[in-house]
């Protein structure tokens, strides 16, 4: 029996992706290194200091200093919060609002296990914080999906066997995160990448909560 539903934040229920790409962009323009849409791809998924390492990999071999690296991963942090920071409600993907509602109509928990350390904030100016029953965010964990931590973690706050838990994930990492927290999942996308997730949907809106009684 399906007692909670966890939530992965971008490409589940809002895509942040191209503010990333702003802030990236932006520092790349003062760095005087060409970045492209396509330069971009190559940073998703990645941490902030990888990405920051590939970012760097494409101008002229410039070496910066430990502290030089720190300062400019920050500033692209600090850019990419003043971005999110302007976000509202209308960023929300098409039906994840009512399909959040209809969950906790039928006394099932709702969480949120996000990679983001900015995920908090990112709720916060979508104005639905409160309706996670707990979130989970980069900041509480130490090891990266496709590690379960950060959904075991989910379920430990929300006092739910991992076994009860379904999780929404939109990239195979997290579906196998899910599946080896002995959790069932729904991939958001293609049935391609996500094929190992036990129900795929191409939206998270189109996801019928009728579904969970097969899990």
């Amino acid at each position: 029996m399906i007692r909670a539903c966890i939530f992965d934040l971008d490409g589940v229920i809002v895509d942040t992706a191209r503010y990333h790409f702003l802030a990236w962009s932006r520092l790349a323009g003062e760095l005087g290194i060409p970045f492209t849409e396509r330069d971009n791809e190559r940073l998703k998924g990645v941490s902030r200091m990888r990405s920051l390492e590939i970012l760097l990999s494409l101008g002229k071999n410039k070496t910066y200093s430990d502290s030089e690296i720190e300062a400019l991963a920050a500033r692209k942090n600090e850019w990419f919060v003043e971005y999110i920071d302007r976000m509202d409600r209308s960023e929300i993907f098409p039906g994840v609002e009512k399909l959040i509602a209809d969950l906790k109509h039928r006394g099932i928990l709702v969480g949120l296990a996000s990679s983001s350390k900015n995920a908090p904030q990112v709720i916060q100016s979508l104005g639905i914080a409160d309706e996670f029953d707990v979130v989970v965010d980069g900041g509480m964990v130490k090891h990266a999906k496709p590690d379960p931590e950060i959904f075991l973690l989910a379920a430990s706050l929300l006092k739910i066997s991992s076994h009860d838990c379904v999780v929404f994930e939109d990239a195979a990492a997290g579906i196998d995160a899910a599946i080896a927290a002995g959790m069932k999942s729904v991939g958001i996308g293609s049935s391609e990448l996500l094929g190992h997730a036990n129900i795929v949907v191409s939206r998270t809106g189109d996801f019928d909560p009728e579904e969970l009684k097969k899990l």
